[in-house]
């Protein structure tokens, strides 16, 4: 594992997968900024409580549950107590979700916290072995279990609509082979052969987050990668389609609520 650490709060990511990004970390007090990112974020409490704001109201997660956050779900993070707070959690993009789901609107955890055992279980399946990358056959398994426990642990309360899967993973592919030039949303209807609007209404409910902040999300993974293997902040931004390092910040502390220069330098 990476290991970072900025006074008492330290951040270790686990080595790369191929589908998530995994993450320890214990903070003393404050922790992360108000922000959102187009990822579930997959978690458990290892000790004392963390709390953050989710959905207008304060939740407050301990030892024995489970965190899940939606995409696109503003929220923040601090310590609960002055005992600060440890955890450990998994981001997987919904498009990893829906290879399982296979078009079903994504399930939704009310509160942002779960005590269903089964999506307990697998989630904690996901993040132990922190030190090691993850067998791929492993990680495979990992995702259909954590998907279907999420399914079942969100109760199928919405309806399945009529959604065009097919015409909104078009859409999704296209953006991945086009991230170094700029993407319209004509593009996107011509790419995946639907109106804008259906369109729209599609990606947000099997990625869970619009196109825009999608590709935004896309490039700024790319820029973590790159400043990671040493290219200078102000690089990377233009090598990932931004306007300038100060563009690539603002979007940054938006997706992440760390600027890329703290989340870099916490890293080592």
């Amino acid at each position: 594992m990476t290991q970072s650490n900025r006074d008492r709060d330290w951040l270790v990511r686990a080595p790369e997968s191929r589908k998530m990004e995994r993450i320890e970390a214990y903070f003393s007090g404050h922790g992360y900024t108000t922000h959102r990112h187009d990822t579930y974020a997959i978690g458990v409490t290892l000790c004392g409580v963390q709390s953050f704001n989710y959905r207008h109201s304060k939740r407050h997660s301990q030892p024995g549950g489970t965190i899940v956050l939606h995409p696109d779900e503003v929220h923040d993070g601090e310590a609960g107590t002055s005992d600060g707070f440890r955890y450990r959690m998994f981001y997987v993009e919904p498009s990893v979700i829906q290879q399982v789901l296979g078009g079903k609107p994504l399930p939704f955890i009310e509160g942002g916290l779960s005590n269903d055992p089964h999506l307990n279980v697998a989630t904690r399946r996901l993040l132990r072995c922190m030190d090691h990358p993850l067998d791929p056959l492993e990680e495979e398994d990992g995702i259909y279990d954590v998907a279907q426990a999420l399914d079942s642990a969100a109760g199928n309360r919405r309806g399945r609509r009529l959604i065009d899967y097919s015409a909104a993973e078009r859409a999704r592919l296209f953006i991945h082979d086009a991230l170094d030039q700029p993407i319209s949303l004509d593009d996107l209807v011509q790419a995946s052969g639907r109106d804008r609007w259906s369109l729209s209404r599609d990606f947000r409910a099997l990625y869970g987050t619009s196109p825009y902040r999608y590709i935004n999300q896309r490039r700024l993974n790319k820029a973590r990668r790159l400043v990671i293997h040493g290219m200078p902040l102000s690089e990377a931004a233009l090598a990932c389609g931004f306007f300038d390092q100060s563009h690539m910040t603002r979007l940054h502390s938006q997706a992440f609520g760390i600027s890329p220069a703290r989340w870099l330098k916490m890293l080592r």
